[in-house]
Parts: structure tokens; sequence; C-alpha cells
């Protein structure tokens, strides 16, 4: 009598993901290069680029708004400029911190591009970009309210020095935008920090 020999094999069990088959429902799957995630992190950088234009042109445009009206002669003449008010002293300094820390911001803006899942650089930048909006925010509506005192006359002001109003109130513009723009950037962080 012959005897058969049976021989067994091991396979192990295979998961729905390693053999491509779909998900199964509440499961998601991560692409590996961080899909929306880098996408989001490349637009978080160009916005930071956009940013740092809008508060440069802030701080420079109030920095530079003086104008002289001459009177009878010479020696004698009226000028206005920011540095005569603290309010518009204070938004150039707050304007030109938000605008430093916008270029210091960009390496690590760079590395959520690079790496799309690594989360502590983007909750670094979200917590340092909601303090320096607030900032921001701070400096933008002081200047802004300046011109609402009453006590301020500003609209004597403006009737004299026309082109220091312009100046003035086109750098307060600006620095609005870049309130939006840093809006924009804590959304952002806030939806990449997000896990599914």
């Amino acid at each position: 009598m012959m005897k058969s020999e049976t021989t067994t094999i091991d396979v192990p069990e295979s998961s729905s993901v390693a053999k491509g088959k779909a998900p199964l429902i509440g499961e998601v799957r991560e692409h590996p290069s961080g899909g929306y995630k880098r996408g989001l992190s490349i637009f978080d950088f160009l916005i930071r680029v956009a940013a740092i234009v809008a508060a440069l042109a802030a701080a420079a445009t109030m920095g530079t708004s003086d104008e002289t009206l001459p009177f009878f002669t010479q020696f004698f003449q009226f000028q206005a400029s920011y540095d005569d008010l603290p309010t518009f002293q204070f938004f150039v300094i707050a304007m030109a911190i938000v605008a430093g820390y916008l270029v210091l911001s960009l390496p690590f803006s760079v590395v959520t591009i690079v790496r799309p899942l690594a989360t502590a650089p983007r909750l670094l930048l979200l917590v340092l970009d909601t303090a320096v909006l607030t900032l921001n925010t701070a400096a933008a509506s002081a200047a802004a309210a300046h011109s609402w005192k009453p006590n301020t006359n500003w609209l004597a002001i403006c009737q004299q020095f026309g082109d220091f109003c312009q100046k003035t109130s086109g750098a307060v513009v600006s620095s609005f935008i870049a309130v939006v723009f840093f809006t924009l950037l804590v959304v952002i962080s806030g939806v990449a920090l997000k896990r599914h």
C-alpha cells in the first residue's frame, strides 16, 4: 500500500488595502504624498508672499508719508509727517514686525510643502500666525480709528495735506488686506491640521 503525502502551504491573510480593493465604509486611505495637504501648503506659501507685499507696502507707505506746505517764506512752513502722531508710529513699527515675521515664516511654509503630513511646523505656524494677526489687526484698527476721532480734525488736515492723507489711507487699506491674508493663513492651517 502506498502512503499519500500532503503538503500544506501557509498563505498569510491579505488586507484589502494591499490588494488594491476599495476601502471599507468609514475607512479613509491617505495618499502617501500628502495629496490635498500639499496643495494647501503651496497655497499657504503663495498667500504668505502676497501678505509680505501688503505688509511692506503698508509700512513703507506710512513711513514715507510726509508733506510740507510753504507759508509766506521758505523758513516758515507747515509739515505733516507720520511721526507726528503716536498712532502712526505704532502702525509703522507693527507692520514692519508683521512683514519681518512673514519673511521668517517662509522656510517653515516650505517645510510643509516638502513634508505635507508633518504636523509640528503647521501647528507652529498656526499659533504664530494667530498672534501676528492680532498685532496686524490692532495696528490697522488704531490707524483707521485715528481718523474718526473728533478731536483730531482729520478732515481739516486732509483739506490742507491731501497727499499725506492719501498715503496714510493707502497704508491703512494695505494693512487690512494683510489682515485678510492672515485670516486665510489661519484657516488653511486649521484645515490642514484636521484629521479624517
